[in-house]
């Protein structure tokens, strides 16, 4: 099954503003894309592709229907905390890299700046 993961303004539908979508792009967020997610410039990204990543760094699991903005903000300071080469060494998680731990950060960031919870779909 696959997992696909929105921000957004709202727990019942995918809301973002113009000035959101903007800091999305202006963020420059490489992330993998799924069937109907993007590639982190618009606001989503394959969750799947990092479920163990996140859950493993920051102990919250995408596999959420809505992860509220408080909690993506703590999400965002335990993925700003941590060292990007010491967790892949320690967790060598398939299919990514520290650079995906990086890129993860610029994603939270904008969530945690913008006050946008996660809607995780799949």
């Amino acid at each position: 099954m696959g997992l696909d993961t929105f921000a957004s303004r709202s727990p019942e539908d995918i809301e973002l503003t113009g000035e959101d979508s903007q800091a999305f792009e202006q963020a420059d967020i490489q992330l993998c894309g799924g069937i109907f997610s993007g590639n982190g410039n618009d606001g989503s990204f394959r969750g799947k592709m990092y479920v163990m990543m996140v859950l493993g760094i920051t102990g919250e699991s995408l596999y959420q229907d809505w992860i509220p903005p408080e909690t993506v903000q703590e999400m965002y300071a335990t993925l700003e905390a941590c060292d990007p080469e010491q967790a892949f060494q320690e967790n060598g998680w398939h299919r990514c890299s520290p650079v995906d731990i990086l890129e993860l950060r610029k994603f939270f960031k904008v969530c945690s700046e913008r006050g946008l919870g996660l809607i995780n779909w799949g």
